[in-house]
């Protein structure tokens, strides 16, 4: 088969060049990876303090954030650090559909003592309180912008709990 070149047929050498181009091309293409990604839905972000908190847990963890209201896409160049950034982002208080949730001990309580949920304002603390009073059991707590920890009062489980914190786009810890 001959190729074509206006007047006549392509030099063997213009072929030759072509074909090379060609098959480099294709490998370099073959060879480039995809990154990988996640998308974590409802994740709480009220406020320009929460994006900031999102978008600092990813990146410290070596992978960027593309964030859309409750939506946050984690990307990275592997998987191992998608997941890295994903536990990141749990550990700096936040949670989304996608993430994997932190054990927690199934008990029930009259009190627990929650540490690491993201509470940069009072948006963040009126959906915990939310959350809280979703509850079976649980009568108040003690959340305030800022704070590193709160308590949780009533009789109710520590699952549930983590669970309605969960739902609300936060993580922590519950002892």
């Amino acid at each position: 088969m001959a190729l074509i070149w206006c007047d006549g047929i392509l030099p063997p050498m213009k072929i030759l060049t072509i074909l090379t181009l060609g098959a480099a091309l294709a490998t370099f293409t073959s060879s480039v990876q995809a990154d990988a990604t996640i998308t974590l839905t409802g994740v709480h972000n009220c406020c320009g303090g929460c994006a900031d908190g999102i978008e600092e847990a990813i990146t410290q963890a070596g992978a960027t954030a593309d964030i859309d209201d409750s939506t946050v896409k984690i990307t990275a160049k592997t998987e191992a650090d998608v997941k890295k950034a994903t536990d990141a982002l749990v550990a700096a208080g936040y949670f989304g559909e996608g993430a994997s949730a932190p054990e927690v001990e199934d008990a029930q309580v009259k009190s627990a003592k929650v540490g690491g949920v993201h509470l940069c304002c009072g948006k963040c603390v009126k959906a915990v309180e939310k959350a809280v009073k979703s509850v079976k059991g649980a009568t108040s707590h003690t959340a305030k912008k800022n704070s590193d920890t709160f308590s949780v009062e009533g009789d109710f489980s520590t699952k549930e709990l983590a669970a309605a914190l969960n739902k609300a786009g936060f993580s922590g810890r519950i002892q």
